[in-house]
């Protein structure tokens, strides 16, 4: 006689890897429908002032490749705050896509100054790794000794002192005056940098469909490293 059969347990789900019709790429198994690369781009114009043919059609797939890791990183950024319990505002739609500084594209790189400009979880997340760090006395204070330049008076600007000839103490802002501005500096740097590393690391995994790839994945003829 044989003995009670053991209850059937289902073989454990792991996520998808094969990206399913219609999805640009797959996050964690769970795809990514191109229509959200497709609002992004439509509510982005296009930079490029190319005008041959196949020079324009190189330039729209690689900014589709482009929108691709914005909407990625979005993605990812959404389900960050999710598993920090940060709150991130409403969804924008993609026609309220902020613009983003010159400044912002050098200091970050055109791919994360998008992002941070069209996804309000990811300048959420940012923010959160901007209050995560904290700056030592001695990182403050040797940055104030080492950019002297950045804190001459007005008046010594105007009689044209030379902050790197000894200057006068009452040609510059006092350490004390200029900390909480250099804390708040050196704690954004940090929180950028944190934030690189985090969507570096986030992005390991993500399976992109053809067309969609990283802009500079030299695995595709288009490729250029350009962030």
């Amino acid at each position: 006689m044989k003995g009670p059969t053991a209850a059937h347990v289902p073989p454990h789900a792991h996520p998808r890897t094969d990206p399913p019709e219609g999805a640009a790429a797959l996050v964690h198994g769970e795809a990514i429908p191109r229509t959200r690369v497709d609002a992004f781009l439509k509510a982005v114009p296009a930079r490029d002032r190319e005008t041959r043919p196949e020079a324009l059609a190189r330039a729209e797939r690689q900014r589709r490749r482009w929108a691709t890791q914005v909407v990625v990183a979005d993605e990812l950024a959404r389900r960050a705050c999710v598993a920090r319990g940060l709150e991130a505002a409403e969804e924008v739609s993609p026609s309220q896509v902020l613009a983003v500084a010159e400044a912002d594209v050098a200091d970050l790189g055109s791919i994360v100054a998008a992002v941070l400009a069209h996804s309000p979880a990811a300048r959420a997340l940012l923010d959160g790794f901007e209050e995560e760090q904290e700056i030592p006395e001695a990182a403050a204070r040797d940055y104030y000794d080492r950019n002297r330049d950045r804190f001459l008076t007005s008046q010594a600007l105007r009689r044209g002192v030379d902050p790197f000839d000894e200057p006068a103490p009452a040609d510059l802002l006092p350490y004390e005056r200029a900390r909480e501005g250099i804390e708040r500096e050196l704690r954004r740097a940090a929180g950028h940098r944190a934030f690189f590393a985090w969507l570096d690391q986030a992005r390991i995994g993500v399976v992109y469909t053809p067309g969609h790839e990283h802009p500079g994945d030299p695995a595709h003829p288009d490729h250029e490293h350009r962030h």
